[in-house]
């Protein structure tokens, strides 16, 4: 029986027993790469790359299809095995040196044409080693400037890994933890297009939700670079502003980012988001304001929400909308940590209508509970004005 090539270990050419993967994506026979390693060699033997990390990750998925093939054999299923080897094929040209930028982008286009077509296609992306590979690809390099070619390679790119990240297999972000590698992310970021900043932001948000990448979500906080231009992108139009407000959001959930974030205005771009909502019928202010509430913890934020002019509005603006109640009790626990210290701020709230808001909240069909927070602000709202000596 024939054994397919990508069964097949690069080194000893005979087949795969033990399947690990380097972070190069490239995958071997643990004996073989072992001894590969063992005689000195620091690099990817297919690749020729230096090995940044000589960790080996077992590929559970390979092992599970040459178990699968070993026990089928030629009943395994033919259009399957046909659309691995081409997605072998596709791999060593994306891996070639040689190979045009041009050449790489219809690549990467027949790649995603041919996982298209198959339910699996994403697995079978992964178990072949692409998501490092792309990843590398990406972010393996700093350039000076992004040629529009480069631009429509790194937006393909993106998709794939993208499409590969809803796998939940975060470890190879991981990467972005070597300096050279988070510059390059940084550079596409700032010169990228408005669909590669949108790429980059998701994967932000992958990188804030796992624990596996939690001190590479950390690394990212302390970029304050980084966190002005997600602020920045939250003020450009529907669809980046969007993926700003998540990332930045991802971001805040990381206790030792919020300081920073705060620093380098997020409170004043989560605020401008929300006081714009109506006009541009943006969906996300509740999460803009769920972030708000979070930050609030830190008095740099309350200073920073006191001080901003449209700051008490945006919040007033929350408590109450025709629309739907999302974000109305955040809007209200975080007047409630504004308002229990603040002269200006309660009389500010008061001044801009709060309780007109507040009324007509406890008027609708908002939960009970929602109902219990505006009365609590109202109680203390009255309680508190009630205790300022008057001016006469």
């Amino acid at each position: 029986m024939t054994v397919p090539h990508f069964f097949m270990c690069p080194i000893s050419l005979d087949l795969i027993k033990d399947p690990v993967t380097l972070c190069t994506g490239q995958t071997y026979d643990r004996s073989s790469i072992e001894k590969w390693l063992a005689a000195g060699n620091l690099t990817c033997p297919v690749t020729m790359q230096k090995l940044q990390d000589p960790s080996m990750v077992p590929n559970n998925t390979l092992r599970h299809l040459i178990d699968q093939w070993l026990q089928i054999g030629p009943q395994f299923d033919p259009v399957y095995l046909s659309t691995i080897d081409s997605l072998a094929s596709l791999k060593k040209i994306l891996e070639s040196g040689e190979a045009s930028l041009e050449y790489k982008c219809e690549t990467l286009q027949n790649i995603q044409a041919l996982t298209e077509e198959s339910q699996s296609g994403n697995s079978s992306l992964f178990q072949l080693g692409f998501f490092p590979l792309l990843l590398e690809l990406l972010f393996g390099k700093v350039e000076s400037r992004l040629s529009e070619g480069s631009a429509k390679f790194a937006e393909q790119a993106l998709s794939c890994v993208l499409r590969l990240l809803s796998l939940g297999e975060y470890e190879c972000l991981n990467m972005l933890r070597e300096e050279s590698k988070l510059e390059s992310f940084q550079f596409l970021f700032d010169q990228g297009t408005s669909k590669i900043k949108r790429g980059l932001c998701q994967i932000i948000e992958a990188i804030s939700s796992s624990l596996e990448t939690r001190e590479l979500c950390a690394k990212l906080g302390k970029n304050r670079k980084l966190l002005k231009g997600l602020i920045l992108l939250v003020h450009q139009t529907y669809g980046a502003s969007e993926a700003g407000i998540k990332a930045i959001s991802a971001l805040c959930c990381l206790e030792s980012n919020r300081e920073n974030m705060v620093q380098e205005g997020g409170i004043n771009g989560l605020l401008t988001y929300i006081y714009d909502a109506q006009r541009h019928e943006r969906n996300l202010a509740p999460k803009a304001m769920a972030t708000i509430e979070l930050l609030l913890g830190l008095e740099s934020a309350k200073e920073a929400l006191i001080n901003d002019p449209n700051g008490i509005k945006a919040l007033i603006k929350m408590v109450f909308r025709v629309s739907d109640h999302q974000g109305s009790e955040s809007a209200i626990r975080s007047l409630m940590i504004i308002c229990t210290d603040s002269l200006q701020a309660r009389e500010e709230a008061i001044g801009a209508g709060v309780l007109t808001q507040l009324l007509l909240l406890l008027q609708s069909q908002c939960s009970g509970r929602t109902k219990t927070k505006a009365r609590m602000l109202l109680k203390l709202l009255g309680s508190k004005w009630d205790e300022e000596p008057k001016h006469l």
